[in-house]
This record gives C-alpha cells, structure tokens and sequence, in this order.
C-alpha cells in the first residue's frame, strides 16, 4: 500500500463524516438556509486565497518545472474556475458574490489558513503536497458521491456546486498530487513522513470543522456592543 493510500485509510472517518455533515445533506437535498450558504462563501473566499500562497509555496520549493507545473495549475484553477460553485451558492441565496469579498475569518477558517501556510512555508515539499490535499481530496469524494446518489437534473438548486465538483471532464489534477506525494514520501526520512501524515490528518479534520462552521455560523464567541447614545 502506497503512502497516499494509506493515508486515505486512516482518514476514511474524516471523508465520511464530512460527507454526511447537515452542511453537505442540505446541499444534496436543496435546503441549505440562506445564511448558511453566505457564511460558507464569506469564509471560503478567504481559505482559497490562502491556500493558492500554499501553492505558491510549493513552487518555491521546486526544482523540476513538472512541479512548478502541477502547483501553478491549481492557482489558476482557484483563480478561474472555483468561482463558479461559489456564484451557484450567492444565485441560490440572492446576494451577490462581491458582495460576500473581503470579511474576517471565523475561528475555524482562521486556524486552517494558519495551518496551512505554517506547514507551507516552514516545510518540505512533500508536507506543502500533505496540507493542501485534503480540500481537493474532500470535495471530489463529496462530489462524485453527490452525482452517484442524488443524480441531480439542472432543477436541482445545486446542480453546477455538485455537478463541478463531482463531474470531471479532465484528469483529475489530485492524482499529480497524490503520484508525487508517493514519490517524496519514498525518499523522505521517518520524521518527514510523520509531519506529512500529521499535516494531512489536520487539515482533514479542519475539512470538516470548516463545514460545521459555515452551518453554525460560527463567529467569534466576544463581540463588540453598540450602544445608542442619547442627547
């Protein structure tokens, strides 16, 4: 069993309470509430543009242009094309995806951005490769079990969120990923694989603390109080 493999087996639980989270179901049967749906896009804008740094981490960790490659595709697939299961959820919630730019982070979107760019900057390529799989790993699994038991039409209110995470027209940008993730993990030392594990157990697990947030609508627990001034 290949390292990737591996560490596919012992998140398992991870991949399966994410997809049977309240956030997803409501996705899949069409009743997530207007405001679950723009704290998710208010936070996501935000993680997706920490871990496109994430990528351009890796990239300074490369040295073979194959790699420079893989990361810089992903930058401008978060650049160009994830914008539109996120306009899917604003259309669904009647607000506008600009409108839902630029706000602060949750606790739990804080700490997976902080995870992510710690483990990035101050680490190997093969633990830059560990920390950001997860999201894309995640989401597909969700996606394609979407497509498989929903099988939604286009009058299901999302149909392009699961549709473009769960229909692939192309290969699957992940399995670069996980092919070099095998390949690094062969030739890393024993402490390196337990950092690479350790950062994608955590960030599997900050998959699914991000879902909970968004449909809690979790903020931080101590918020400042206007008060009215009288004359």
């Amino acid at each position: 069993m290949s390292f990737s493999q591996q560490l596919r087996e012992e998140a398992d639980h991870i991949f399966n309470a994410c997809y049977n989270h309240p956030f997803i179901q409501g996705i899949a049967d069409g009743t997530l509430g207007k405001e679950q749906l723009i704290h998710y896009v208010k936070q996501d804008f935000e993680y997706l543009n920490a871990i496109m740094q994430a990528y351009a981490f890796g990239i300074t960790k490369s040295s073979r242009r194959e790699d420079m490659e893989m990361f810089n595709t992903s930058i401008s697939f978060v650049l160009n094309s994830e914008t539109h299961p996120h306009v899917n959820l604003c259309n669904v919630a009647g607000v506008k995806y600009e409108d839902l730019q630029g706000y602060p982070l949750a606790p739990t979107a804080q700490h997976y951005t902080r995870h992510m760019l710690n483990a990035s900057q101050s680490g190997t390529l093969g633990e830059v490769i560990a920390v950001v799989l997860p999201c894309p790993y995640i989401y597909l699994d969700i996606g394609e079990r979407l497509v498989k038991e929903v099988n939604p039409d286009t009058s299901h209110p999302f149909y392009e969120w699961i549709t473009f995470y769960g229909v692939q027209t192309e290969e699957v940008r992940m399995y670069k990923y996980l092919k070099r993730l095998d390949e690094l993990a062969e030739a890393a030392t024993e402490e390196e694989r337990k950092r690479m594990k350790e950062h994608f157990m955590i960030s599997c697990q900050l998959e699914y603390m991000f879902f909970d947030m968004a449909y809690t609508l979790q903020n931080w627990p101590v918020q400042k109080q206007c008060t009215a001034v009288s004359n």
